[in-house]
C-alpha cells in the first residue's frame, strides 16, 4: 500500500516474512536495498549488481526473484519472503546435512531458490533440478552436494505424502 507521496521519497508498505513493513523509497530503489537497509534483513546479498549470480534472490508470492533487479515499488502488494523467513525449512536443514555450503555467501539465495522449487515441483527430476539451479552461482563448491539437499528433501516429501496416502 502506498500511504504517501513527496517529491522524492514514497512512503510504501512492504509485506515481508508476514510482517508489514513501512519504508521510505525512491523511484529507483531496488528491493534488495530496501530490504538490507530499510527492514534489516540482510540474508539477501548484492554481488553481480545485474541478476546473474542468484545471491540476492528473494521469492515474490512464493517465485524466485532477483531482488537486485526488482524495484522496491514493484513489490507493493506482493508477499516478499527472505531467508530470514524460513528459518525452520527442510530444505534449509537439508543443505547443512548435505554441506552444501562453503563461504556461505550465495547460500542464502540458493536456499530460497531450492525451497521455491521443491515446492512448486514436488517430482522434480534431475534435468529440472539442474535448470533451476542454473540461475544461481557458487564459486566455492560443486553444485553435487547442493542437488543431494534438493533431492533428499524431494524424496523426503515424497515419502512423507506415501505416508499420508497409506494412514
Amino acid at each position: 500500500m502506498i500511504s504517501s507521496n513527496t517529491s522524492k521519497y514514497t512512503i510504501v508498505s512492504l509485506l515481508v516474512n508476514g510482517t508489514s513493513h513501512d519504508v521510505m523509497i525512491r523511484s529507483a530503489d531496488t528491493l534488495l536495498d530496501t530490504l538490507r537497509e530499510q527492514v534489516g534483513l540482510t540474508g539477501a546479498k548484492l554481488s553481480c549488481g545485474n541478476g546473474d549470480c542468484g545471491a540476492c534472490t528473494v521469492l515474490v508470492n512464493g517465485k524466485p526473484m532477483h531482488s537486485c533487479l526488482t524495484l522496491a515499488i514493484e513489490a507493493v502488494n506482493d508477499e516478499i519472503t527472505t531467508i530470514e523467513g524460513i528459518r525452520h525449512s527442510e530444505i534449509r536443514e537439508a543443505f547443512v546435512e548435505q554441506w552444501a555450503i562453503q563461504c556461505g555467501y550465495c547460500t542464502p539465495g540458493f536456499i530460497l531458490n531450492c525451497h521455491a522449487l521443491v515446492n512448486e515441483h514436488p517430482d522434480a527430476d534431475e534435468k529440472k533440478i539442474e535448470e533451476w539451479l542454473q540461475s544461481n552461482l557458487c564459486r566455492c563448491t560443486g553444485y553435487q552436494e547442493i542437488k543431494d539437499a534438493v533431492e533428499s528433501v524431494l524424496k523426503a516429501n515424497k515419502m512423507k505424502a506415501k505416508n499420508n496416502r497409506t494412514k
